[in-house]
């Protein structure tokens, strides 16, 4: 029956898999008859995944003895044999010290980079970072800050039970929350993308384990945050785009330019759109007559100078009374 059930078994895998259990129940059997153990249950706990209770792994020979803490497993191992590098050694731990190792600072700090919240607060600093440096360039320092941030978060998420349709809600969230400054929706997206964040970041840490999750009130406040933020950059913007133009057109009008293409032409350093009556060719000297918009009137230069230069005289007639012929007889 034993060898039945391992056939049905092993017909459910591939090569790879069951190679990989074979190498792995060998292993495991081999270990538990070195050190005298229920090498059948060993097997079993790999082919089947088996397990005991306490009682019940002493009782098969799956452990050795059963202590309450750790001074007691000193007493009890005291006094027993030990096979360690080919040679035969006898414990002695009844009176032995018991020293603690703390963590050193390097695993402290990575301790906290793992830490649920912190994994989930960097994510959020390192992604607007670079959302401001890349909406204004040259700042560096919201962009170098927001890349280090980021490279911490994918390391404390690495590490962490990751539930990657909450992650892919964060992402979606902010997408909607950033997009919300540039589109006119009118906070639809950025209520979806709160709503879409605060549902990811609930469903971020994949695990069970009490304690190892994301608090709510962590939670509601990054939400929070992150609305105040995508809000107050679309009211700031709304109020940019009513305020009146900055530059009047008494500062555009009657200066020169210069045509660079067709229909466009440089005046003070700044390219605009212009229109003439008169036909413009590329290079040509301009002045600015008015303004609509962003679209200047202009005028050639050329034309303006030759309208204002003054009529010269016609020259004189051969038959003119003033001229030397006319005294002749």
């Amino acid at each position: 029956d034993r060898k039945d059930k391992d056939s049905k078994e092993d017909d459910r895998l591939d090569t790879l898999e069951r190679k990989q259990l074979h190498d792995a129940a060998a292993y495991i059997r081999g270990l538990a008859q070195l050190r005298g153990r229920n090498a059948e249950w060993a097997e079993r706990a790999v082919r089947e995944a088996v397990s005991l209770s306490a009682d019940e792994a002493a009782a098969q020979r799956v452990v050795d003895l059963i202590a309450p803490d750790v001074p007691a497993l000193l007493r009890a191992v005291d006094g027993r044999a030990v096979v360690a590098a080919g040679a035969s050694r006898t414990l002695r731990t009844a009176q032995a010290s018991v020293v603690e190792l703390e963590p050193d600072w390097r695993y402290r700090l990575l301790a906290v980079l793992t830490e649920p919240s912190v994994a989930l607060i960097l994510m959020m600093i390192g992604i607007y970072g670079l959302i401001f440096e890349f909406s204004t360039p040259g700042m560096v320092l919201p962009g170098v800050a927001g890349a280090i941030c980021l490279l911490l978060a994918l390391f404390a998420l690495q590490m962490l039970p990751i539930n990657y349709a909450g992650l892919a809600l964060i992402a979606l969230g902010i997408g909607c929350m950033v997009a919300e400054a540039f589109l006119p929706s009118f906070g639809a997206l950025g209520l979806g993308g709160i709503v879409a964040f605060a549902l990811g970041a609930v469903m971020l840490i994949d695990t069970d384990i009490p304690g190892f999750g994301v608090p709510l009130w962590m939670i509601g406040t990054l939400s929070l945050a992150a609305a105040a933020l995508s809000f107050g950059v679309s009211a700031a913007a709304v109020r940019a785009r009513r305020q009146p133009a900055v530059i009047a057109d008494t500062r555009v009008v009657g200066n020169a330019g210069r045509v660079i293409d067709d229909g466009w032409a440089e005046v003070q350093g700044e390219r605009w759109r212009v229109r003439s009556a008169a036909p413009l060719q590329t290079g040509q000297a301009v002045r600015v007559t008015g303004r609509q918009g962003l679209v200047l009137d202009v005028e050639p230069v050329d034309s303006l100078a030759a309208d204002a230069s003054p009529t010269r005289p016609p020259p004189p007639s051969p038959t003119s009374p003033t001229s030397p012929q006319g005294d002749r007889p």
